[in-house]
């Protein structure tokens, strides 16, 4: 830190030139995350110094954070469902699993996750001191039930299912799961951080959310196609005894029983997230949703035209096309300053399609894609 302070003109220019040094997300196809709606900016800055660690304090707050989570529930097929605002799918997955460990007392257990599961899941292993297992993917790219089945023991704490997963976009056969996690009596979690906020507005059932029975919580990130500020996530459960696992005792604040990972949390996000749902409604999500569909398949048909195809029909607005050496067409195509992804298994270029995708800029990149590839 500096002895003496500097002007505030040029702090922010100091600021600005490292703003400029961010990439923009006009010509970004790597990133599930996207530019706010301008409410959820209007409605942060005007939130911007509320704690919803404290909620005693900000009783505005608190009342937004419970308005979002009852929206959220209703979207998520139970409107009686409980939970908070996290930071992210992160947090959110940590604590589903650790409302599952609580609940189960084993020690040195173990979840089931599918293969394509994120890689939180990684790390909760290594925080809940529990075995990550992995169970295999079937052709489709979505998670075998029978293999999930073989994991499971008598230290299983969890299951996991994926509701739009990470490199695919799949959705696991999640009525499937909940049978079994019914039947071997498991906490079934439903990481859906990218597609709560996508298959409700879709049509078609993946019955996916809490109208299967044997799902016990499910994440889900409104700063990703909700639209809202980062950090804003949201953790859901059936039942509130689940929750209440995660709870600790704080007698010196309003609310003595915290159930947050963190202490300290921003009541701006929830006023971001209360103000875009309410701003948008359901009818205005299906629009911006199937904008997103509708360039989806534009992409996928020009991707076509130029001899490539996807590794599986894509179910939401994630697209992997299969392409020779992969990691040089996606340097090469980092050089025209286009950001894309790459996944692993089966190798191949992974482009997201964002609200802030325009049809223009899909244009231009498989403009340039055709040209990199006919080189």
């Amino acid at each position: 830190m500096r002895e003496e302070g500097l002007q505030a003109e040029v702090v922010f220019e100091a600021l600005r030139a490292m703003r400029a040094k961010d990439l923009s997300y006009e010509r970004i196809f790597s990133s599930m995350c996207t530019r706010p709606h301008p409410i959820a900016l209007k409605a942060h800055q005007l939130f911007q110094e509320t704690n919803l660690g404290d909620p005693g304090l900000f009783p505005g707050s608190a009342e937004l954070e419970r308005q979002a989570i009852e929206m959220m529930a209703e979207l998520l097929g139970n409107p009686s469902a409980v939970g908070y605002l996290s930071t992210g799918g992160t947090e959110s997955n940590i604590q589903a699993i650790r409302a599952a460990r609580n609940a189960c007392g084993i020690d040195e257990g173990n979840i089931v996750v599918p293969k394509s599961a994120h890689f939180s899941f990684d790390k909760i292993g290594d925080l809940l001191r529990l075995e990550t297992r992995k169970a295999d993917l079937d052709a489709s790219l979505k998670v075998d039930p029978q293999a999930v089945e073989d994991l499971i023991d008598d230290k299983t704490v969890a299951l996991v299912g994926i509701a739009g997963t990470t490199e695919f976009g799949q959705v696991d056969p999640i009525d499937r799961l909940g049978e079994i996690a019914l039947d071997h009596g498991l906490h079934l979690h439903v990481d859906a951080a990218f597609g709560g906020f996508v298959l409700p507005f879709l049509k078609g059932d993946w019955k996916w959310d809490f109208r299967v029975k044997g799902v016990s919580s499910i994440t889900i990130d409104p700063h990703k196609m909700g639209m809202s500020t980062i950090p804003g996530g949201g953790l859901l459960f059936r039942d509130a005894k689940d929750q209440e696992r995660l709870a600790a005792y704080a007698p010196y604040l309003t609310v003595a029983r915290q159930k947050a990972l963190t202490g300290t949390r921003s009541g701006a996000a929830a006023a971001a997230i209360w103000a875009v749902m309410t701003h948008l409604g359901k009818s205005g999500f299906s629009e911006v949703v199937q904008r997103c569909m509708d360039l989806t398949t534009h992409l996928l048909a020009g991707a076509g035209e130029i001899g490539l195809k996807p590794v599986i029909e894509p179910v939401m607005n994630v697209l992997a096309l299969e392409v020779d050496s992969p990691q040089d067409i996606r340097a090469e195509l980092m050089k025209l300053r286009w950001q894309v992804s790459m996944v692993q298994n089966p190798k191949a270029l992974r482009l997201i399609i964002m609200p802030h995708t325009t049809k223009e800029n899909v244009d231009l990149l498989l403009y340039d894609l055709d040209d990199l590839l006919n080189k």
